[in-house]
């Protein structure tokens, strides 16, 4: 009992624990999508869905922490084959993997409005840490972050059959990130 008093009441003394401010992305400003190649002509995709949980202060990195999950049925590209196969077995698998999530677990500040969340993208099930570099402008309750990021598709197995090699598409795709948010109140 001693140590539970002990222990309240050095969180009390310690002040309340405050958390980044959260932020609401506005999706009709902002842009999930992806690019790559097929047969060596370039095509741009883009999700249309997605949920993200931002709390974010640049003055205080180790209380900010992200949450995005990108419902991969809303992926289009503009070419019905394409997208009729995307949410197939062979590439998102949809059915019994609807979302890729990415979960922060910390930020650095590069300087100039630039910097990299550390994080774990899981698609297909398959987890692996990443680093998304990002740019942020932040002008009073508005915020806008950019980014660009490579991900291997074959580490995630996305493309399975006849796609599991790069001989029609590369293993490398482009991630692009377009973020327009507001700060929540």
């Amino acid at each position: 009992m001693r140590a539970l008093i002990g222990f309240l009441a050095i969180v009390m003394a310690a002040g309340p624990v405050l958390a980044a401010p959260a932020w609401t992305v506005d999706k009709a400003a902002s842009r999930v999508g992806f690019v790559s190649s097929m047969n060596g002509e370039a095509f741009e995709g883009t999700f249309g869905r997605y949920d993200a949980k931002i709390n974010f202060d640049p003055r205080d990195l180790k209380s900010s922490k992200v949450v995005v999950a990108i419902d991969v049925t809303s992926a289009v590209t503009g070419d019905q084959t394409r997208d009729e196969s995307l949410p197939t077995k062979d590439w998102f698998w949809a059915d019994k993997f609807p979302r890729a999530t990415f979960i922060s677990t910390g930020f650095t500040d590069l300087g100039g409005g630039r910097y990299q969340a550390a994080g774990n993208l899981t698609l297909r099930e398959i987890s692996r840490p990443i680093v998304l570099p990002f740019t942020l402008a932040i002008s009073g309750d508005t915020a806008k972050m950019t980014s660009a990021i490579v991900v291997n598709r074959l580490v995630f197995g996305v493309g399975q059959g006849q796609w599991k090699t790069e001989e029609a598409i590369p293993a490398r795709v482009t991630v692009r990130i377009n973020l327009t948010a507001k700060k929540a109140r």
